[in-house]
């Protein structure tokens, strides 16, 4: 049958005549192969039941603690908890820096009832083991009381207490922020004995070093009493947990019970949460950090400053702000309050004097306000980009503008997009939903700008080049004769020439070559020094160390550049004037935001020199609106202004006045004659002598008629008018295309 393989092989002549096929490999075995693969990754069972089984008995111990403590608060068993009062002295000492408030009339004054947010301020740092010693700060009440501390602690060991004290200069933190949470464990069904005056605190505490990057994180667990303001807490380093049952050992004696009473409801609640993420398989493993970096363990004590507002009405501002129903309240009062750090084992006390707080949705809103005015902001700058770009998409166009502006704004664009991502990550929930919109245009804006300052950079790379061309009298080189004269015999005593070993030279190394690429392609060097100011950028931006100084420079030059190239070619900015204040403008916003604005969202200081940057920037703009109008050069002295420029109109020699046709040529462009003025041509008179016009008509005349043409650096002529349309298009020569410089 004619059909079958075998028919077909015998029509071929049963004979194939290209190698014979391979075989299609089944892909079972590779798909069983990639499957234990992925299996072998992704199974961690063994691990995950191991750190399951970890968890129980930690829940185990945990549970077994939470009872002792129960028998230790009813009474029944003491023996197995026991709480160690607090020093006496601390509680002095702490009454002499700060005053406890009181429960006030609700009618006329009230607290704050829930303190959920971030608060920031200033420190004063004592080191209880040197007063005497420092003759520069007048003697304290206290500091009697500050000697018995000294004395109680026990702090004989030097070795121990430097160990202790650790790396961290405590002297330079002059600055501190705190994050809280609070919440009320009062449940009218499960927790009938706990009072609902008393709320649980958990949160951190972060000292600034002054004249480094550092910081030192203290966690927070205490409690905080609603009716009074009054706060108890401990805040040791992170990695040393907190045993929350020793806080009733903190407040007043009268208030122990119904505190540890809190507590046992707050230590129930936590390790309920635990079982349920246990048994649902959810474990997180805790990111250990470097340790701590000292041992110093603090008491805190704070107090809220009242407000003169009742506390139904402050109470209402509260649910406001927690849930938005839209309508109207008072203004809210000021958030503050005024602290005492203190460490028995370090003899050391920080003051929080006057720290002011906002709550976390009064944050929270605040961030997704300015995303909506950074993403307008961006917007802006998108649309002045595109419009700048279609102005400039010529090649005359490109030729007028600087590139390093466009690197400038992409640099900045990059720490803006870095910022945002950051900001986004920190901020959870809906707002970070709304700073990803600024940092999305960031990222778009940085990629255009970087790719225009790239066709920038492209199209003017052949302006400083000089092509050698011959000239065209220059006769041209001989070729190499192709039939080479019969050597000569060798004499009979003469040595044997040797052959001529050519070698070929090594290949260059990875390295050489990259650096050949990057000094001869525009493109990739161009591109290589983004991606350098990039990762200088992000490291600086993780780093935190000189970002304002860095993006100072940014800022300060970035019309600085342009204004240089205008004068350097003697050619106005191809920059429009709604462009270059609208850019400006929106950049301005950022920058006075963040070191103007005294409530900015990332709490960044106000820093003076802003205004003399903005001030600066602006003179820029104006000084290039000044050269589109009165000259490149206007503001310099003639004896500064040295520009060498290519002259495409040099004196050409006048054809023959005898020739048929009075041209310099063809155009290279439109093929037609370069015809010359009539009254430059020389003519005869009846007895044959030639006459020409007077030198002072003649140069006159000579300079109008040399901009009918141009003589490119390749010695090909054109008319100006024809070649003007051509460079609008491409910026290299017609016929050889070699790059020609500006006309």
């Amino acid at each position: 049958m004619s059909g079958t393989p075998e028919s077909v092989d015998t029509e071929r002549g049963g004979e194939q005549d290209g190698p014979t096929p391979r075989q299609q490999r089944s892909v079972l075995p590779s798909f069983l192969f990639i499957s234990f693969v992925l299996f072998m990754i992704t199974n961690n069972g063994g691990e995950e039941l191991a750190q399951r089984t970890r968890y129980l008995d930690t829940l185990d111990n945990i549970n077994q603690q939470i009872a002792n403590y129960s028998a230790w608060l009813n009474g029944t068993a003491p023996e197995n908890f026991t709480l160690v009062m607090q020093d006496p002295v601390v509680t002095t000492l702490v009454e002499s820096l700060m005053t406890f408030g009181s429960q006030v009339d609700p009618q006329s004054a009230s607290y704050y009832r829930n303190l959920t947010g971030f608060w920031r301020g200033d420190v004063r740092f004592h080191n209880l083991t040197d007063l005497k010693n420092n003759a520069s700060v007048p003697p304290s009440p206290w500091y009697q009381l500050a000697d018995e501390l000294v004395a109680s602690a026990n702090l004989t060991n030097a070795t121990e207490f430097a160990s202790r004290v650790g790396s961290w200069n405590w002297t330079r933190s002059d600055k501190v922020q705190i994050s809280l949470g609070d919440k009320l464990v009062w449940n009218e069904s499960e927790n009938k004995d706990v009072t609902r005056d008393i709320a649980m605190i958990h949160g951190k505490i972060d000292f600034m070093d002054s004249e480094g990057s550092e910081e030192l994180r203290l966690e927070v667990d205490g409690v905080h009493f609603v009716s009074n303001g009054t706060i108890y807490a401990f805040a040791e380093p992170s990695g040393h947990a907190i045993d929350i049952r020793d806080i009733p050992m903190l407040v007043p004696s009268d208030r122990l019970k119904e505190t540890a009473r809190v507590v046992e409801a707050e230590l129930i609640s936590r390790t309920k949460k635990l079982k349920e993420r246990v048994q649902a398989g959810v474990i997180e493993e805790s990111s250990e950090d470097e340790g701590p970096k000292t041992g110093c363990l603090f008491q805190f004590f704070g107090q809220i400053n009242q407000s003169d507002v009742p506390q139904a009405l402050l109470q209402q501002v509260e649910d406001e702000i927690h849930e938005p129903t839209g309508i109207s309240t008072i203004h809210a009062p000021d958030m503050k309050l005024q602290g005492v750090l203190v460490s028995k084992n370090c003899a050391m006390i920080y003051e929080l004097p006057d720290i002011s707080g906002m709550k976390s949705q009064t944050l929270f809103r605040k961030i997704t306000s300015y995303a909506g005015v950074a993403t307008i902001m961006n917007l802006l700058l998108l649309a002045l980009h595109t419009r700048q770009v279609t102005r400039s998409r010529s090649a005359a166009g490109l030729s007028r503008v600087s590139r390093y502006p466009f690197i400038v704004q992409s640099l900045i664009d990059a720490v803006s997009f870095v910022g945002h991502v950051t900001l986004a990550i920190l901020a959870e929930g809906r707002t970070s939903i709304a700073v990803l919109a600024p940092a999305g245009l960031a990222c778009v804006l940085f990629i255009q700008e970087a790719q225009f300052a790239i066709i920038i950079g492209q199209i003017q790379a052949p302006e400083d080049v000089r092509p050698t061309a011959r000239p065209p009298s220059q006769p041209a080189a001989a070729p190499p004769t192709t039939n080479p004269a019969p050597r000569a015999a060798p004499a009979p005593n003469a040595q044997p020439v040797l052959p001529t070993i050519t070698t070929t030279p090594p290949r260059p190394s990875l390295l050489r070559y990259m650096f050949d690429h990057i000094r001869n392609d525009p493109s990739a060097r161009m591109w290589f020094i983004i991606s350098f100011f990039l990762l200088v950028v992000f490291r600086l931006v993780i780093a935190l160390s000189v970002p304002l100084l860095f993006i100072g420079l940014l800022y300060s030059s970035m019309w600085l550049v342009q204004i240089y190239r205008t004068v350097r070619r003697e050619r106005v900015s191809g920059m429009a004037g709604e462009y270059l204040v609208g850019v400006t403008a929106c950049r301005l916003y950022y920058l006075l935001y963040f070191l103007a604005c005294p409530k900015n969202v990332l709490d960044v200081e106000p820093r003076r020199w802003v205004y003399g940057m903005a001030l600066c920037m602006f003179l820029q703009v104006f000084l290039i609106l000044l050269q589109s109008h009165f000259g490149p050069t206007f503001f310099l002295p003639r004896g500064m202004v040295s520009i060498e420029t290519y002259d495409y109109h040099p004196p050409m020699p006048l054809p023959d006045p005898e020739a048929p046709e009075q041209s310099l040529g063809d155009c290279a462009i439109c093929m037609d004659a370069i015809t010359v003025d009539p009254a430059l041509r020389q003519h005869s008179d009846e007895k044959g002598e030639v006459h020409s016009l007077s030198r002072r008509t003649g140069n006159l005349l000579a300079q109008g008629a040399r901009k009918s043409y141009s003589l490119a650096p390749c010695h090909h002529l054109f008319h100006t008018a024809c070649l003007e349309r051509w460079l609008a298009i491409k910026n290299i020569c017609p016929q050889c295309r070699r790059p020609l410089p500006p006309l």
